[in-house]
């Protein structure tokens, strides 16, 4: 095994004490971090991005393992996270004959020996929000830490293909000619599923606009939608526009596709995206709120409205850890009230006999299912449509009930929640 550079070592604490802080999104100080240090490499960044965030999955399990040893208490958790990307062996000829000692001690602890509250890496207030929410019971030791692993280790790498360009088939076949393994998602038509990390907007076929990065879970909102060639089309909180390129490719590019978002650096990050994707049909439109005048002009006149609402992120843990010690009940009760309000805006777009979708990547029923009820009882002119039969009509095999439910533990996607709604003709 290749040794590891010991300053490698230093930039991973130094990175982590700032993750640590809790300031920010993860990613965001990690990029502002690696801007600071123009001198590191790709593969460099990658082995200290993978070790931190490897940390925050799993921070009260190493924060357990680090109360014993004698270096700086953010340089042993380094270390840690270290030892679980690059193994152990790597960093033996870079540090201390007394690092040298607590590692091969800690190593041979039996993660399983240790509490179920530090095994599940989450904090107290999330297991027990979650404890009522898998599969309709409380969440049993088994499923909890089921969920806890799922969410401890990184997610796969997903890609979206894009059927104005390409085929799924076409796809798989460049990536096999590059070396990058890959298979079709279990789900999604179009998705395909990445092994590794392989350095993907590399490949001509990126530039050229036949796939997008997107998850699994991600891809099936589209399909829930189903958007038809010719309509009228809303995503209501575009973003940066993965969800618009998927349900405008499936509208053939004709119709009208609206992106909606407040702000204009996400829609700005669509711009390039579009620009490759072969679209002509995507309007991308900044809104001041879910109150904005642009909205009342098109009351009752679009055929599809998508809301991914603002969320906690806490189903992309995987790809987010932070976020699970970001994240407080307050602030997701603070998210309840403004993505009910998204709804109810949102909803005086549909016209009689069309779909509103809502949609969130939270795992919290307060997000969920409890807006969707609360949105119901006070809009009787809007009926649910069960979502697994919106996906068999497309011949998607995934039935998780009247509301689209996935776990990154049951279906290897990100977590997800949409509800099909439609307005009474």
């Amino acid at each position: 095994m290749k040794k590891l550079a010991p300053w490698l070592i230093d930039q991973s604490e130094a990175l982590l004490n700032e993750l640590l802080k809790f300031t920010g999104p993860a990613d965001a100080v990690t990029s502002r971090f690696f801007r600071s240090q123009p001198k590191l490499g790709h593969t460099e960044r990658g082995i200290i991005a993978e070790a931190v965030f490897a940390v925050l999955r799993r921070k009260l399990e190493c924060a357990h393992l680090a109360e014993s040893g004698s270096s700086r208490p953010n340089r042993r958790l380094a270390l840690l996270g270290l030892m679980q990307t690059v193994g152990r062996q790597s960093l033996l000829p870079s540090v201390s004959a007394a690092e040298v000692e607590w590692l091969e001690r800690v190593s041979k602890i039996d993660p399983a020996s240790l509490p179920l509250r530090i095994r599940m890496n989450l904090p107290d207030w999330l297991v027990t929000a979650l404890s009522q929410q898998i599969s309709g019971k409380s969440l049993s030791a088994d499923e909890g830490e089921r969920l806890a692993v799922a969410l401890n280790h990184p997610a796969p790498l997903d890609l979206r293909v894009n059927s104005i360009k390409s085929n799924q088939a076409d796809v798989l076949a460049l990536l096999a000619e590059a070396g990058i393994e890959a298979q079709p998602t279990p789900f999604a038509p179009l998705g395909v599923r990445v092994t590794g990390k392989p350095a993907l907007n590399r490949l001509p076929a990126f530039e050229q606009g036949y796939f997008e990065v997107q998850d699994e879970g991600s891809q099936l909102l589209s399909y829930l939608v189903a958007p038809k060639r010719g309509e009228m089309v809303v995503d209501f909180c575009a973003g940066a526009g993965g969800k618009t390129l998927a349900l405008g490719a499936q509208m053939r590019s004709s119709g009208r596709l609206y992106a909606f978002d407040v702000a204009d650096r996400r829609l700005a990050k669509l711009k390039p995206r579009l620009a490759k994707s072969g679209l002509s049909n995507v309007h991308p439109v900044r809104i001041d709120s879910e109150h904005d005048a642009k909205i009342k002009r098109l009351a009752g006149k679009i055929d599809r409205v998508l809301i991914d609402a603002p969320c906690s992120g806490l189903g992309t843990l995987r790809r987010n850890p932070d976020l699970k010690w970001r994240q407080t009940p307050v602030s997701v009760a603070e998210l309840a009230v403004k993505q009910a309000s998204i709804l109810a805006s949102a909803a005086r777009l549909v016209k009689p006999g069309g779909r509103l979708v809502y949609a969130t990547c939270s795992l919290l029923a307060a997000e969920n299912e409890a807006v969707v009820e609360a949105f119901m009882a006070a809009h009787p002119e809007f009926q649910l449509v069960p979502a697994h039969r919106v996906l068999a009509e497309q011949q998607i095999d995934l039935n998780t009930g009247d509301y689209l439910s996935l776990w990154p533990h049951q279906h290897m996607t990100d977590g997800f929640f949409a509800a099909v709604l439609e307005r009474r003709v």
